[in-house]
């Protein structure tokens, strides 16, 4: 992977009055997103069952070097390998017409058609992996999406990671970026976990949601704001 992360794809961006970011696991939805996309995967693909014997080798990798990162990108190389893209989009498809009203959270779409009434710059930023989350923003009618991508040879799926993962400092990184974009605009933030909080402080209305305990506890140190959303 290289060390220097892409560039924020360009785009002719709109005078807007603020800019609203907003995470996505356990923010906008219920729960991580990428461990139901893999069940479903395996349920519409169940020949690739037979490649779960290298769960307990990745997981023992993870254990020792921590990397969440690498994490992610060797469960979906493993289980999701060698896919075309007209076979991801198909799966990504099926996913969310069975499952995505399910996993959201009202209070969230509420917060997310506030800002856009606004006139806010909706702007979604995950970890989670493009092959879904670009779908999910797309969706909701999100402005602009930013998430972990992934390598493709060709036309076939590698799922080990092309981009950083869209997490901690990462994510910090991009909201900077916005932030260049977006000269003057106030900024809101709306994340989950504690992982959030380093972005969250450089927004000027930051909004932890359904977090831990101990991320609650953190973040009102700070002097952030703490809700549980519905």
């Amino acid at each position: 992977m290289s060390s220097t992360p892409p560039p924020l794809p360009a785009a002719a961006l709109p005078d807007v009055g603020g800019v609203a970011v907003f995470d996505l696991d356990g923010t906008i939805t219920r729960r991580d997103t990428l461990l139901p996309y893999l069940r479903h995967a395996l349920a519409r693909h169940p020949r690739r069952l037979l490649r779960l014997w290298q769960i307990p080798v990745i997981l023992a990798r993870f254990a020792v070097d921590r990397d969440r990162g690498r994490l992610k990108g060797e469960l979906i190389h493993a289980l999701l390998g060698g896919l075309r893209h007209a076979e991801v989009h198909a799966l990504t498809v099926a996913f969310l017409d069975a499952q995505l009203m399910a996993l959201l959270r009202p209070s969230a779409i509420s917060a997310i058609e506030a800002h856009r009434n606004a006139g806010d710059w909706l702007v979604l930023l995950s970890a989670s992996t493009e092959f879904y989350v670009r779908e999910i923003g797309a969706r909701l009618g999100f402005d602009q999406v930013v998430c972990t991508e992934v390598r493709w040879d060709g036309d076939l799926l590698d799922g080990r990671l092309k981009s950083e993962n869209r997490r901690g400092a990462e994510k910090t990184r991009v909201l900077q970026e916005l932030r260049e974009d977006h000269p003057g605009a106030s900024f809101a933030a709306y994340g989950n976990a504690g992982s959030d909080l380093e972005h969250l402080q450089r927004a000027d209305a930051p909004l932890v949601v359904n977090a831990s305990a101990a991320t609650r506890r953190k973040a009102r140190a700070l002097g952030m704001k703490v809700r549980s959303w519905s």
